[in-house]
């Protein structure tokens, strides 16, 4: 039985709103008390029947643009642009609703959660063989919409997923020194975690599945208000780090944006961008 239930009324996914608060309160205590920061692993958290149906929507990559550097190889995302299914769009919608923002508020604490109607670096993410992402901290702002990022939720897409296949999300400490939770891609399962400056996680490791195969999965970000704007925050892209004792390389071009967002004046760097 899936954590939570919805029904499909003439194409659309409904949640019940009592229901989904329901279920975010019972889970509040294990997600605020998670380490290395507030989250949750969530197995069965759909109907697989409904998760299988936006695989067979899913895009397809040829043509397609992917990310290409040593902190992420071999990983696409796909905007609502490219999604072609009727399914994947209203399910989409319904993570947007008020019902599941419910859930989410009452799971987290975190009230005020304002949704993302463009899905502006979610949306369908897959990563094929080989691929990896680096583990690192989110983009904190959205600029268009004048929020702050505050939560994460990643739904997997991958049935018969072998763990000899590896893709698994890792969630590191503050410091960089210890990988806390390792969580296997499977069809069904759900993370949601708190999105700050210093929640380090990713998907490291390259992935071996065969090469008919690839980690796919579903993102959506959700934000807050602020008292004051983006103003009074810095401003983060994504900030890839380096494991202990690995091959991984140090992204200096990210590094000296951000050294030169916070200590260069606004005038000087608007003079840099146009020269």
């Amino acid at each position: 039985m899936a954590v939570l239930d919805l029904k499909v009324d003439s194409g659309v996914v409904v949640f019940d709103e009592a229901a989904c608060r329901a279920a975010g309160k019972a889970l509040h205590d294990q997600y605020v008390a998670a380490s290395p920061f507030p989250s949750i692993v969530i197995d069965d958290f759909l109907d697989p029947d409904l998760l299988r149906q936006v695989v067979a929507e899913f895009p397809r990559s040829d043509g397609k643009t992917h990310f290409d550097r040593s902190q992420e190889r071999l990983k696409y995302q796909y905007p609502p642009s490219e999604w072609s299914g009727p399914v994947t769009h209203s399910l989409f919608a319904a993570f947007n609703s008020d019902a599941f923002v419910g859930f989410l508020e009452e799971m987290t604490g975190i009230s005020g959660l304002i949704v993302d109607p463009s899905f502006v670096g979610g949306g369908l993410h897959e990563t094929k063989r080989g691929g990896h992402l680096g583990v690192h901290a989110d983009f904190n702002q959205h600029v268009r919409l004048n929020v702050v990022r505050q939560l994460n939720l990643l739904i997997y897409l991958n049935e018969n997923w072998d763990e000899s296949y590896g893709g698994n999300l890792e969630l590191w400490d503050k410091g960089m020194k210890t990988r806390e939770v390792s969580v296997l891609p499977v069809l069904g399962r759900a993370v949601v975690f708190t999105t700050t400056l210093d929640s380090y996680h990713g998907q490291p490791d390259p992935v071996t599945c065969p090469p008919e195969l690839s980690r796919r999965s579903m993102a959506l970000y959700y934000y807050k208000a602020v008292e004051g704007g983006l103003a009074t925050l810095p401003k983060r892209t994504t900030a890839f780090q380096v494991r202990p004792k690995s091959a991984d390389q140090v992204d200096w071009r990210i590094r000296s944006k951000h050294l030169i967002d916070d200590w260069v004046p606004p005038v000087i760097r608007r003079r840099i961008k146009r020269i």
